[in-house]
């Protein structure tokens, strides 16, 4: 698909060996870790949005398919980038379904915590609020795969920026005792987000779960409260 094969020249052509060489640490693809085996080329974030934003509205889904099913850790990103753009500038509810669709379709390959974080609040978050279907969330926190589920409690930043936080504890209770500290730090990462935006609704939370709580997913939920709650919550 030579579309495909320009996105790819142009991600190359913007690789830095410095990236590729760091990359498969710090996304933990070595041997017995999470991403084992995943590959990199050593394209940065910011330089990965500039190539979706010039070719999004050129690409088909069929042709993002073939990039979302690459080695490629950057290609895979790239493909989810331009996935977003193509939701975010549709004003067509059924093309809107279709990619919301074409994304749980793929989901196998959104198999990393940056290429879910980048991506599912932004379609399946968004599209759940907007058609009033939170089931879309409660399914795939109830699947086996860590990413399914990660997917669903990072997709409820779309109900918290619109203040409706109810969703996000209700998904952070379901998988709170994950065995994986990916899904830890997600839960606490979340839950922090609501206390953000309505401290109390933190708190209360707190008051009733923190026991139970992985210290990850406290640490990550408290990090923005004042020392000496931080503190009472931890000495719990």
């Amino acid at each position: 698909m030579k579309i495909n094969n320009d996105i790819k020249s142009a991600l190359e052509f913007l690789s830095i060996p410095e990236k590729k060489e760091f990359f498969p640490k710090f996304f933990k693809a070595g041997k017995g870790e999470y991403a084992e085996g995943d590959q990199f080329i050593g394209v940065t974030v910011p330089d990965q949005r500039k190539i979706a934003k010039a070719f999004f509205n050129k690409i088909s889904l069929n042709e993002l398919a073939e990039l979302l099913s690459s080695k490629f850790h950057e290609h895979r990103l790239t493909a989810l980038l331009m996935l977003v753009l193509k939701y975010e500038k549709s004003e067509n509810l059924k093309e809107k379904e279709t990619i919301v669709n074409f994304y749980l379709k793929n989901k196998k390959h959104i198999n990393h915590w940056d290429l879910v974080d980048a991506s599912c609040y932004k379609i399946l978050g968004r599209h759940a609020f907007e058609t009033e279907n939170p089931d879309l969330l409660r399914k795939l926190s109830e699947e086996e795969n860590m990413w399914s589920k990660r997917m669903a409690i990072v997709s409820t930043m779309y109900f918290i920026r619109k203040e409706n936080f109810d969703l996000t504890k209700e998904l952070a209770l379901k998988n709170l005792q994950h065995p994986h500290d990916l899904m830890h730090k997600a839960n606490g990462w979340l839950l922090r987000e609501m206390g953000k935006k309505n401290e109390q609704e933190l708190l209360d939370f707190l008051e009733i779960y923190c026991k139970k709580m992985p210290r990850t997913s406290l640490r990550y939920a408290i990090e923005r409260l004042d020392e000496n709650l931080r503190q009472s919550f931890l000495k719990r």
